[in-house]
């Protein structure tokens, strides 16, 4: 490989003649070698992206502030268009395991952009004094946090929720009508549709997404423009301002710079908020996810309530197992989520002083999070829910037989004898309405009438 020489503040660097990086970059490259996972992988694309839109918007802020020559903001936002569009993504090849204020791979995104900028215009631009004006990594890169997360949330994750929302609401319809046995400690309680139960899922998801657009909107509020440590330091003071304005022009988001700036490097308190949501959501999904393999268990020997649509070959020795392959893959996913939160959990509380030194691992978990739940969602909703199939006979079947319908009667005939009844039904495999015939003598076409597990789902005191 051919190898040109370049120069920083630490000396001479020896870079592939063909890289677009510089000598930051290239220490950076040598030193960090933890994990292999970079910025550019499938769930940090939009990091990249968010960085071409802070180095777009800065300089265009920055000519409009007259700091930077029109000839320069426009080779310069030439070249961040195109990171921004994907163009250079094997250019980021910095591991995410690297310095805690993201340093260097603000400094590769700034090296990057200058080099492209320069053969595109012919003029010498600077990594640090041009494409780095009037920013600081201590604030590029939770800028970039919030507008990676903004571009996820909005592009991938939000649609997917409504969408996982509107195919249960479908599917509350198409099985309404539909009583099985209610469970509670996985054992037989009182009767309720299918309907109801899926308007629980609904409705969790409908609360949880509340929360998260609450979460997203923190992330509106940008510290660019605190540079080193929140005082704005070689910053214009209308700067954060005119960026916010650019920003917004070309992403189409509602940013605004924070209020305190000292609070937007040193915390990731919005990212910690977040991630707290998205973990909710995982958690909501995990509950769905176990629902379904409950009620689609057997198909003989298990609940066999629903018929997951059958996906692939669920066993390698035992022919014709057919597994329930979509809600396992969600609820890993979840698990995983779970995961990440406890790491940007820990890595919130690393705000010392005036920055916080985890915020490569924030992103990059906090991206992951958000891809994997937007991802996970249209499985759940288009291969589970969306085509399941509601098995009248057997919910029929175990409903007749469940001694827990005597619960109507407790207030004709007190929970004493009610408990005796269902105990001896459970003996006996009987029907509880033949054995609350002989122990009450009430006739069966009442009992029929007080027992009927359609009316009991709709609660009150049965008539």
């Amino acid at each position: 490989m051919k190898f040109r020489i370049e120069k920083d503040s630490l000396g001479e660097v020896k870079v592939p003649q063909k890289a677009l990086w510089g000598a930051q970059t290239q220490r950076a490259l040598d030193n960090f070698t933890i994990s292999g996972i970079k910025f550019a992988f499938p769930f940090g694309r939009s990091f990249i992206e968010a960085l071409g839109i802070i180095k777009y918007s800065a300089a265009a802020a920055n000519n409009k502030l007259k700091l930077l020559p029109s000839n320069k903001a426009t080779a310069i936002k030439s070249a961040a268009k195109d990171v921004l569009n994907g163009l250079h993504d094997d250019s980021f090849p910095l591991d995410v395991f690297q310095t805690g204020s993201g340093t260097s791979t603000n400094m590769n995104a700034n090296e990057v952009i200058a080099n492209l900028a320069s053969k595109r215009s012919k003029l010498k631009i600077n990594a640090n004094d041009d494409v780095n004006m009037s920013q600081s990594s201590n604030d590029v890169i939770p800028t970039a946090i919030c507008v990676s997360a903004l571009i996820d949330m909005h592009r991938l994750l939000l649609p997917n929720l409504d969408h996982l929302i509107k195919v249960i609401d479908t599917k509350m319809k198409q099985v309404k009508g539909n009583v099985k046995t209610g469970r509670t400690h996985l054992m037989d309680a009182m009767p309720i549709d299918f309907s109801q139960e899926l308007s629980g899922w609904k409705a969790q998801l409908e609360a949880n997404k509340k929360i998260i657009v609450l979460a997203t909107n923190r992330m509106n509020e940008l510290p660019q423009g605190g540079t080193a440590i929140g005082t704005g330091i070689n910053t214009h003071k209308d700067f954060s301002k005119n960026f916010c304005y650019e920003l917004n022009k070309l992403s189409k988001f509602k940013t605004k710079p924070s209020k305190n700036f000292y609070q937007g490097l040193s915390s990731v308190d919005n990212a910690v908020e977040l991630s707290s949501a998205i973990k909710n959501l995982s958690i909501i999904l995990m509950k769905i996810s176990n629902d379904l393999r409950w009620m689609n268990s057997g198909p003989l020997t298990g609940l066999g309530e629903i018929e997951l649509e059958a996906l692939q070959p669920g066993s390698s020795i035992m022919p014709g197992k057919v597994n329930p392959v979509i809600p396992e893959a969600v609820a890993m996913a979840c698990a995983d989520v779970i995961g990440n939160d406890v790491t940007v959990t820990l890595a919130g509380q690393s705000g010392n002083f005036q920055l916080n030194v985890m915020l490569p691992v924030v992103a990059y978990n906090l991206l992951k999070s958000i891809n994997l739940l937007g991802n996970a969602m249209p499985l759940l909703a288009n291969k589970a829910i969306k085509t399941f199939k509601v098995n009248s006979k057997n919910i029929n079947e175990s409903l007749s037989k469940n001694p827990i319908l005597v619960t109507a009667l407790n207030r004709i005939i007190g929970y004493s004898k009610a408990a005796a009844i269902a105990k001896k039904a459970y003996k006996d495999s009987k029907s509880i309405i033949d054995v609350a015939h002989e122990e009450t003598g009430m006739s069966k076409a009442e009992l029929k009438k007080l027992l009927d597990p359609a009316k009991l789902t709709k609660g009150g005191i049965s008539e």
